[in-house]
């Protein structure tokens, strides 16, 4: 049985020269076309058509000039193409203006992030948050019809049918809706929430992964816990949280957080849609920062997820709860492979390795355990001879360093805990657990 039938769709990048245009990373516009096209194909358009628009002085009617715009509608009847992706940031206006001009529908960078939001996001906060930037987005551009294309679509509609022209009707249909949302939103927040504070109750360290879309966070996220996220070469795979306990080397618990990719131009609106997972990065412990050292542009790539890690509000302080990991070490020729392996060890906080081979990950299980460990003290606990409960309730909570038994019974253990833990022990044995200095805690 065949598949629907694909959108056949152009790709347009616009190269913007023009003095007022937004510093954006310096990518050549090669690479940014080539990630167009990923982001096209995320939602299974067929790619007919590739261009590269350079623009000096955009205008406010069409972004590109006249004799630019006569150019593509040529190709889009050429290519018999439905639909132009524009890689830009289209007003209202222009997106109209075009649409005439080219005889297709055409989607800008937001509203094509948006349908790849709209179809990956899969748990209830992160449905209820694309739509509400998708209704957010679309209240605009209500002086339109959206409605070239008969075939009905997935996501949310920007390649839909006449299905979606309600929300096309009525500004005031649509606020109601968002005003629902939100409320909605609150509602599924606050469960988020107590999700939270129970977590902090175990508690376990978070570990968050962060970095450019399609560098390998889910794969090592995998790698790491044994999960089966979806794990594919198609940007943006991951769009919701997803959490698993795992255990280090050395026996502490943490729990890990897979976050949706970061790409460069992502509006802030499109940030906050998912604030469902960004919230785990910002309540991390640590953050790892997965960067694709085997792609062209991975220094680029690097600069743009830190400066949404500043938009996030990761400061300098909270910069040293950072790990660089550099993956895809499998992919990498001989002669560059050895000076990136000189490299990472030059660089502190720095771990090369291979999610898909697993060359590399022990280092990055030690490095996290050493960096969660630094703030942690020793303790030294007597136990009686009936408290078989409480080494239970220590191996537990503690990494558990060595264990004596005495002529009367009594067995003294040294453990290791997290300033919380050691709280709790306080609580729990009392005069029996003092801490360590750092010379006792190393000497048996």
């Amino acid at each position: 049985m065949e598949g629907p039938e694909l959108t056949r769709a152009v790709v347009l990048h616009v190269d913007r020269r023009d003095r007022g245009a937004p510093p954006v990373s310096d990518r050549a516009a090669a690479a940014r076309l080539e990630e167009a096209v990923g982001l096209a194909q995320a939602i299974d358009l067929e790619i007919t058509d590739q261009i590269i628009a350079p623009v000096n002085a955009p205008r406010p009617s069409t972004l590109l000039g006249s004799g630019k715009v006569e150019e593509i509608a040529e190709r889009v009847k050429e290519k018999d193409a439905e639909l132009v992706v524009v890689n830009a940031q289209l007003s209202p206006i222009q997106q109209r203006n075009l649409e005439k001009a080219w005889g297709a529908k055409v989607l800008d960078r937001t509203g094509l992030i948006l349908e790849i939001f709209g179809r990956r996001a899969s748990t209830r906060e992160g449905t209820l948050q694309v739509e509400l930037a998708h209704l957010q987005y679309q209240k605009s551009r209500l002086v339109r019809s959206w409605t070239h294309l008969e075939r009905q679509r997935g996501g949310f509609g920007f390649l839909g049918g006449p299905g979606e022209s309600q929300l096309e009707a009525d500004r005031r249909l649509i606020q109601e809706r968002i005003t629902r949302i939100e409320k909605q939103l609150e509602s599924v927040v606050k469960t988020r929430a107590l999700h939270r504070k129970g977590r902090a109750r175990v508690p376990y360290p978070v570990v968050a992964l962060v970095g450019y879309t399609n560098a390998g966070k889910s794969t090592l996220f995998n790698r790491l816990s044994g999960a089966s996220v979806l794990a594919k070469d198609l940007l943006f795979a991951t769009l919701d949280p997803t959490m698993r306990v795992i255990q280090l080397p050395h026996g502490r618990k943490i729990i890990l957080s897979d976050t949706v990719g970061f790409i460069s131009d992502l509006p802030t609106s499109l940030i906050a849609a998912f604030r469902a997972t960004l919230e785990e990065v910002l309540a991390a412990d640590i953050i790892l920062h997965v960067r694709d050292v085997a792609h062209a542009d991975s220094e680029a790539q690097a600069q743009d997820v830190n400066r949404v890690l500043g938009e996030l509000g990761i400061d300098e302080v909270r910069r040293g709860t950072i790990i660089e990991v550099w993956n895809k070490l499998d992919l990498l020729p001989q002669d560059e492979r050895a000076a990136r392996e000189a490299q990472a060890l030059r660089k502190a906080g720095t771990v090369l390795l291979s999610a898909v081979t697993g060359e590399g990950v022990g280092p990055l299980l030690e490095l996290i355990e050493g960096r969660l460990g630094a703030e942690d003290h020793v303790y030294e606990i007597f136990l009686d001879p009936a408290d078989g409960q409480g080494q239970a309730w220590l191996h537990d909570r503690g990494e558990v360093l060595s264990r004596k038994s005495y002529a009367d019974g009594r067995t003294r253990i040294k453990v290791r805990l997290t300033e919380d833990k050691a709280g709790q022990a306080q609580a729990r044995f009392g005069r029996a657990i003092k801490m360590l200095s750092p010379a006792k805690a190393v000497a048996e």
